[in-house]
């Protein structure tokens, strides 16, 4: 007679208790092969002559208050299709798992799961011999409520520690303000979300002040976290003087930003420090144009307007003639541009290095779309994980100590001369960096501003 299967439903809770994570949500996938589980900061060690790996899983849904960190022997490695259809190469661990009574060993890949609606999924092996699904169930065999679950991770939970922060950006809902509001309420902190745009300043000698709409002001904080964009970078850069003058601690000051912000001043700053660019040129007239272009080697070439971002105004240039025709269209509408020679052998490919505090935290190699020569996420481009070289990990660092700046997004391209620095960001994303890589870029940013303050946070005694 054959074995009579237990039903399940479509999402289920489940536990690791060796994991450390005593309830987690699953998705049930009888089309998933594997089960996998959302894994952050993955760091394979040896232990003797077993390899194991260490990283960091956090439970719950759009909610990184709460962050457990693992530790498991490494199984093998593991070939996985994601979501979007792209092969990647993953750890495989085992861990026992709880599903209601029952407590059985499964097989885990590690994989980052923040793009998706849940943070483990339960694939067809785990369930096979045991369990049938009903689509139209949910939850059927263990339910907990959020105050349950709040007390089972009570020991994870940070206190409360007086620490005042302030993002100062225009759009609450982006990713990356998301993630650093989540970042900092995980890590104990309060954060005030403050439009720029609502902001105004008192300029009385006696009276230094930064009020927000109604009147109320922005006092007692600790730091200001500037996201300004390109747009409102006189305003906000305005707002950041006024809060250094009262003695906030601003993550990137408003002298830094500016100076990033204009890419022929930064370009300056990095020949005189020696920090090695494309070459690059810059004319007011229109009778100089042939010999710019000459300068920087001639055609095939690149024309960046001085204000774009995120790879708008920037246009590849095939021939002498377009390369005139471009640079001349430009000119007559008094718009400033530089001209910048193409590096073929980079096959549309940069790199994005995230420095914080002076140390590369991460770092991504972007892959231009097809028939794009701009290596630009945003316009369609991959991204992957990358291991830089030292000699590029210290072109970051000098770009960035060189502009001054606490965080920002450096870019550089492999070139047959050494790697050479494209631009440096002062407000970097934080979605395409914490995708590819699976780090929680967002904390390290946080932990960047206890540092600098001289802040050490205290876990909830319990």
């Amino acid at each position: 007679m054959e074995k009579s299967l237990q039903v399940i439903g479509n999402k289920e809770w489940c536990g690791l208790e060796e994991l450390g994570i005593p309830a987690i949500k699953a998705r049930v996938d009888s089309g998933a092969k594997t089960s996998s589980i959302q894994a952050n900061n993955i760091k394979s060690i040896l232990r003797g002559r077993e390899k194991w790996v260490q990283f960091e899983v956090n439970p719950m849904q759009e909610n990184r208050s709460v962050t457990v960190r693992c530790l498991a022997k490494v199984k093998g490695t593991r070939v996985v299709k994601s979501s979007s259809g792209i092969p990647e190469k993953r750890f495989v661990i085992s861990s026992p798992i709880r599903l209601g009574q029952d407590v059985f060993e499964i097989e885990l890949t590690l994989s980052n799961r923040d793009s998706m609606d849940f943070r483990m999924l339960l694939g067809r092996e785990a369930m096979k011999g045991k369990y049938i699904i009903n689509p139209e169930k949910e939850y059927s065999i263990t339910q907990y409520n959020e105050t349950e679950i709040k007390k089972l991770y009570s020991h994870l939970i940070l206190e409360k520690s007086g620490l005042r922060l302030g993002l100062l950006a225009s759009n609450k809902e982006l990713y990356s303000n998301k993630r650093l509001i989540e970042a900092a309420q995980a890590r104990g902190h309060e954060i005030y979300f403050y439009n720029i745009q609502h902001c105004y300043m008192s300029l009385d000698a006696n009276n230094l002040e930064v009020r927000y709409r109604g009147g109320s002001s922005i006092d007692n904080m600790d730091a200001i976290i500037p996201r300004i964009r390109p747009s409102m970078t006189f305003y906000g850069c305005a707002l950041l003087r006024q809060f250094e003058s009262i003695g906030t601690f601003c993550l990137n000051s408003a002298d830094a930003i500016t100076k990033s912000r204009d890419k022929l001043f930064s370009s300056q700053l990095f020949s005189k420090n020696g920090i090695k660019i494309p070459l690059t040129g810059f004319a007011k007239s229109p009778l100089e144009t042939k010999d710019l272009i000459s300068m920087v080697g001639g055609s095939p070439l690149i024309i960046k307007l001085l204000e774009g971002t995120q790879g708008q105004g920037v246009v590849l240039a095939e021939t002498n003639k377009a390369a005139e025709s471009v640079i001349n269209a430009f000119k007559s509408l008094k718009a400033n541009i530089l001209v910048q020679e193409f590096i073929k052998e980079a096959e549309g490919k940069d790199l994005r290095c995230f420095v914080v505090n002076n140390k590369v935290v991460a770092s991504i190699q972007r892959e231009s779309a097809k028939g794009d020569f701009r290596a630009n996420i945003h316009r369609g481009g991959m991204a992957k994980k990358i291991r830089i070289t030292a000699e590029e990990k210290k072109l970051a660092i000098k770009a960035t100590k060189c502009m001054g700046l606490d965080v920002a997004g450096v870019d550089i391209i492999r070139s047959n001369k050494g790697p050479l620095l494209l631009e440096i960001n002062s407000s970097p994303g934080l979605e395409g960096i914490e995708t590819a890589t699976g780090m929680d870029i967002a904390n390290a940013i946080i932990m960047g501003i206890e540092k600098s303050i001289k802040y050490n946070p205290v876990t909830k005694k319990i």
